[in-house]
C-alpha cells in the first residue's frame, strides 16, 4: 500500500482545507471528482459537520469516498447500498478501535461550536497537533477498503 495519498490528505489540511475536504480531494479524483468539486461537497462536514458537535470531518469524507466507491445511482440497487453500508460500517468501526470515538468533540476535547472553546482550542493549537493524525487514519482505512480485491470486484457487479 502507498502511502502517497494519505501523504497529501495531511498536505492539503496543512494547506488549509478542512479534514474532511482533505479526504474527499484526495480520493475523490479515482471516482471522477475534480479536486473543486470534491472541496466544495465536502465543505458542510469539517469541524464536526459544521461545527454542531458531530461527526469528525476527516471520518465524514470517507463516508463520502465509500460512496462513491461501493454505492449506485439506481434506487432499487439494494445489494450496492449494502455493500456501502457494511463498508461503512467497518470503516467506522477501524476508526473508533484507534481513536475511541468519530465524535469531534470526543476526538479534540472541544466543542468546535461553542466559540469559547472553539478559541481555546485555537490557542492551544489543538487541530494541527490532533487532526493530522485523525486524517492519516481516515485515509489508511480507506486506502485499506479500496485496495481489498473483494470490495473491488464487488464495485464491478
Amino acid at each position: 500500500m502507498t502511502n502517497e495519498r494519505i501523504d497529501r490528505a495531511v498536505a492539503c489540511f496543512d494547506g488549509g482545507h478542512l479534514c474532511s475536504q482533505a479526504i474527499c480531494r484526495c480520493f475523490g479524483e479515482e471516482f471522477g471528482l475534480t479536486p473543486e468539486m470534491a472541496i466544495r461537497l465536502s465543505t458542510g462536514f469539517g469541524s464536526g459537520m459544521s461545527r454542531t458537535d458531530q461527526v469528525c470531518g476527516a471520518v465524514s469524507g470517507g463516508v463520502i469516498v465509500l460512496g462513491l466507491a461501493f454505492g449506485s445511482s439506481d434506487p432499487s440497487d439494494r445489494a450496492a447500498r449494502e455493500r456501502t453500508y457494511t463498508a461503512v460500517q467497518e470503516y467506522v468501526a477501524g476508526f473508533t478501535k484507534v481513536h475511541g470515538s468519530i465524535s469531534c468533540t470526543e476526538l479534540l476535547g472541544y466543542n468546535l461550536g461553542n466559540p469559547a472553546e472553539a478559541e481555546a482550542a485555537r490557542v492551544q493549537g489543538v487541530c494541527s497537533r490532533i487532526c493530522p493524525g485523525l486524517i492519516q487514519t481516515a485515509a489508511r482505512l480507506l486506502e485499506e477498503h479500496l485496495a481489498d480485491p473483494d470490495r473491488v470486484d464487488e464495485r464491478s457487479e
